[in-house]
């Protein structure tokens, strides 16, 4: 009830006053803030037009795919839109009745690749206590136990692309932790032991200007540097020299131009620089919102190399931030 109040509050705001006076926005700038929200509900208001009647999305082979649906739910639920309450309500719920088909019963795997289980993952700890729904419950908790379970089989400590993986990567390894995370937050049971062992595992693909490799310290690009800066700081390891160094890294290798197109880095980046400080978060966001204003289709979307869909999604993430209405989006 009162998320639901929180929520009406939040309506009559947008309505009455512009969002004048709320703390979902760190920006003072009152027509800023208006356009930031306009952008992101064309961009909602994209998907729910090009979503299925089965809840998925099309335009794509990656629309289908449950890692992509978890993150449309993400995104619908980081403005308060949930499978019971909103304008978008219906479009939650076929999204979120798509993802817990795809999950085996028996496993708790969701999809076909570890990358689909990490965000789903996701998407059902930020649904779980959102919803009245009780099939969500024991699906996060068999989704959970599958990426633990995976976990304790793999050489490495962390996870690669199937749950019978032996090798491990930063990107696949950063979205199981990032779904552990939530998930513990959402009061389910996550091993200490889960989390320091992928951690270690991240630190070992570090190098020594704070960046991330893929497999090893060699190799660091933005997008796995942002996951190790999330991690670290999602782990609470924020005086370590470790996160100092990848903040560091983000300080120097976080340009924009046509970085703003790859959306996969810009939605962990926003994350990793949201947590870094609210002087780097302001810049960038402020930067990143004016690229993506520029570069929104008429019918609210984004094109990128892996369809509508999925640069849509990321690209509504990376301003999700300015909400902080999910609990994994909370510094």
């Amino acid at each position: 009830m009162k998320r639901k109040l929180s929520l009406l509050l939040l309506i009559y705001s947008s309505l009455f006053c512009p969002l004048v006076g709320q703390d979902l926005f760190e920006q003072s700038n009152d027509l800023l803030v208006r356009e930031i929200d306009e952008t992101y509900r064309k961009g909602l208001e994209f998907l729910a037009e090009s979503q299925e009647e089965r809840g998925y999305w099309t335009d794509s082979s990656y629309g289908s795919q449950p890692g992509v649906v978890g993150m449309a739910i993400l995104a619908f639920l980081a403005r308060g839109d949930d499978p019971e309450f909103g304008p978008y309500r219906i479009h939650v719920k076929r999204a979120m009745d798509a993802l817990l088909k795809d999950q085996n019963q028996k496993t708790g795997y969701i999809g076909n690749s570890m990358y689909n289980h990490g965000f789903a993952t996701l998407a059902l700890a930020e649904a779980y206590g959102l919803t009245n729904d009780l099939r969500l419950g024991p699906a996060l908790e068999k989704a959970t136990k599958l990426i633990i379970s995976s976990q304790k089989s793999n050489s490495k400590g962390g996870w690669r692309y199937s749950p019978e993986s032996q090798d491990a990567d930063t990107t696949v390894s950063g979205a199981q932790l990032v779904a552990l995370f939530a998930a513990r937050n959402a009061g389910i049971k996550v091993p200490e032991e889960s989390i320091d062992k992928g951690k270690a595992f991240l630190l070992s693909c570090q190098d020594s200007n704070g960046g991330f490799g893929y497999t090893t310290a060699s190799g660091a690009n933005l997008p796995r540097s942002a996951i190790g800066s999330l991690i670290l700081s999602l782990a609470k390891d924020t005086n370590t020299d470790a996160y100092r160094n990848s903040v560091d890294y983000l300080k120097k290798n976080s340009p924009f131009g046509d970085q703003g197109h790859k959306y996969y880095s810009l939605y962990y980046t926003s994350q990793a620089m949201f947590r870094a400080s609210p002087s780097m978060w302001n810049s960038w966001n402020s930067q990143n919102f004016k690229l993506l204003q520029s570069t929104q289709t008429e019918n609210g979307s984004w094109n990128g190399n892996y369809g509508k869909t999925f640069a849509t999604t990321a690209a509504l993430l990376s301003l999700a931030l300015n909400y902080r209405y999910l609990p994994i989006y909370e510094r």
